[in-house]
């Protein structure tokens, strides 16, 4: 009887316990209630899934016709100089100098087919005999027809007895950052070399000095491309590669190029007028980041400060005043000085530039006709000079005087330590106000003008006045 009593027990909890699971599991409306942990918000950012270019072959950048176009273009420079040799005991008992040949190579850009070559000032400087090795492996004498070492271009010519292939300019203003280029060069005296980039910067000025406005690409360039091309992809020339950026002296990822724009104005100058003809926009200051923005008390953190213009100038005449901001001349956006050396690089004088300048909040634009560097600048003695400004007039409270900005006579440095920002008051008792004394006393002494030197009196750059007597 118990048996029978647990068997029916057991029977009865299995039928309670499966009608229970059908109801909570199995049967319509059944409610199962969960308790979860509370999490945090998902951040979503945009992003795009469609195909990356990079992976559609028919989209990758095609070098070969650039290359094709180009590579005949560009030559082997090779400059032989005569250099001193080291001293021996032979030439020291003679008291003789023993000269031997130097020889330094570098790359250049065939520009028309009349031979015209265009490449580094210094892959030729103190050349002695030049010779020219094509990319067919004929080899040429060039030529010297000039250089401009402020730009470090130069100009040569070779004779051929047939029309040669050349490379056409394209407008180094219009490149855009990111944009494809190739290095073609003659490095290690190897046939045209082609290395591939972007351009990385433009407007680069390695020195400091704001006197130079480099493209910079990331294009393999080493020693011997000096001198080579820089084109983009449709085989235009768009820069002269001259520089590179490296501790070692060799290729880590950076290279510089002088702007097409500026190479072909020094070349068309030299060939019209054998030298370099300089537009001056006529005006100094600084250009313009966070923290001199806050000094100034302007709003803008990107342009040209004008801090001075000088007499008789282009921008004096059409207008522009201290504290105005260049912001753009003619197409060109300046942002910094090298914009705007870069692009005054390509002008000559008499050249009109559109100036915009903002001024009280206001943009006003002004027709700049362009000076000669002569009218802000006078050379005398081996010595360079420019007016003075008002902030430096009031800054050693003086009334006249011109600015030494350059000095190359290295006797009046030991008599009298003049140097470049030295401001010289006066002459031989006479009182120079600007630089028109100095062009009157040029011509009243002519040559012997060293000789006629009695008196000098400046002020040093701690502002102390001095006068030193000759005779």
């Amino acid at each position: 009887m118990k048996k029978f009593l647990s068997l029916l027990f057991v029977s009865v909890l299995g039928g309670v316990l499966t009608l229970s699971a059908y109801k909570i599991y199995f049967e319509p409306g059944a409610l199962i209630t969960t308790t979860e942990s509370p999490q945090e918000q998902t951040s979503y950012f945009p992003t795009n899934y469609k195909n990356s270019s990079s992976l559609n072959i028919s989209d990758a950048p095609n070098f070969v016709e650039a290359a094709e176009k180009t590579v005949h273009a560009v030559v082997h420079v090779k400059n032989t100089a005569v250099v001193s040799a080291p001293t021996t005991m032979e030439d020291f008992f003679y008291g003789r100098r023993s000269q031997q040949a130097q020889v330094g190579t570098g790359s250049g850009v065939i520009i028309n087919k009349d031979g015209y070559i265009i490449t580094n000032n210094h892959v030729i400087a103190g050349a002695k005999e030049l010779s020219i090795t094509t990319n067919d492996n004929k080899i040429y004498k060039a030529t010297l027809i000039g250089t401009d070492p402020k730009t470090d271009i130069a100009l040569l010519k070779i004779e051929a007895n047939e029309d040669l292939p050349f490379m056409t300019f394209g407008d180094s203003d219009n490149v855009r950052i990111g944009e494809w280029v190739l290095a073609v060069g003659n490095p290690f005296n190897l046939t045209s070399t082609v290395t591939a980039g972007i351009i990385s910067a433009k407007s680069r000025d390695l020195t400091g000095q704001n006197n130079q406005s480099f493209i910079q690409t990331d294009a393999a360039v080493n020693p011997g491309n000096s001198g080579g091309a820089l084109v983009d992809t449709n085989g235009d020339l768009v820069g002269i590669n001259t520089a590179i950026s490296s501790q070692t002296g060799s290729y880590i990822g950076y290279s510089f190029a002088v702007p097409s724009n500026i190479a072909r104005k020094v070349v068309e100058d030299i060939m019209e007028f054998g030298n370099v003809q300089n537009g001056i926009l006529g005006v100094s200051g600084i250009s313009l980041n966070g923290k001199a923005a806050e000094e100034l008390k302007v709003s803008l953190t990107e342009g040209f400060y004008v801090g001075a213009v000088e007499a008789k100038s282009g921008a004096e005449k059409a207008g522009i005043q201290n504290g105005d901001i260049i912001t753009r001349i003619d197409n060109v956006k300046i942002s910094k000085f090298a914009d705007l050396t870069g692009y005054m690089n390509t002008k000559r004088p008499d050249d009109v530039v559109n100036v915009i300048v903002l001024r009280n909040n206001s943009e006003i634009t002004f027709p700049v006709t362009l000076s000669k560097y002569e009218i802000l600048s006078a050379e005398f003695l081996d010595i360079e000079v420019k007016n003075i400004s008002e902030d430096i007039k009031k800054q050693y409270n003086i009334e006249y005087g011109v600015l030494v900005i350059k000095s190359d006579n290295r006797w009046l440095y030991q008599k009298i330590g003049l140097n470049k920002g030295y401001i010289i008051t006066d002459i031989n008792d006479v009182e120079i106000h600007s630089i028109d004394e100095i062009s009157a006393l040029k011509k009243k002494y002519g040559d012997s003008f060293d000789k006629q030197l009695e008196k000098i009196s400046i002020i040093n750059r701690r502002g102390q006045k001095q006068s030193f007597i000759f005779r």
